[in-house]
């Protein structure tokens, strides 16, 4: 299984990582992202945003659950964090099967509803500003966009 690691020693980086991926979508992805509380995941999804041509300022959903964004892609920006003991399916399906690209925060607690094609994305803290990110892609379209990203 192909798994890519990376590092970066600022949020600049992390910034600068996730615009370069944006940059590689076109739409119809999934990402999935996990880490700790302060690991990066929302300034991970800033930089991503801008790759995709998002103007808006992007921030943590995680009240709201879901965020929409309007650029090159639609972006659904998810934080399920406070969906651990639900079963409540807010139609995921509708935003995984999308022409846009979702992003989901936490996703591990949703598992039965994520698709089986997706990019997993774990963000680790190495210190105080530098980062792991660790991508696992599942499925030949992630495979091929992590090829290209390292590119």
């Amino acid at each position: 299984m192909l798994q890519v690691e990376l590092m970066t020693h600022s949020s600049g980086e992390t910034m600068n990582l996730s615009q370069a991926l944006g940059k590689l979508l076109h739409g119809g992805e999934v990402l999935l992202l996990e880490g700790d509380l302060g690991a990066g995941k929302t300034t991970f999804t800033k930089g991503l945003a801008k790759g995709l041509d998002i103007t808006r300022n992007v921030n943590s959903p995680t009240f709201t659950i879901i965020k929409e964004y309007e650029g090159r892609l639609p972006l659904y920006h998810m934080d399920v964090y406070r969906l651990a003991d639900s079963e409540e399916d807010l139609g995921f399906d509708d935003y995984f099967m999308s022409k846009g690209v979702t992003v989901v925060e936490w996703a591990h607690l949703i598992e039965d509803y994520l698709p089986e094609e997706r990019l997993e994305i774990y963000i680790y803290h190495h210190g105080d500003d530098e980062r792991k990110i660790v991508f696992t892609p599942k499925g030949e379209r992630y495979e091929e966009i992590c090829k290209e990203l390292m590119e």
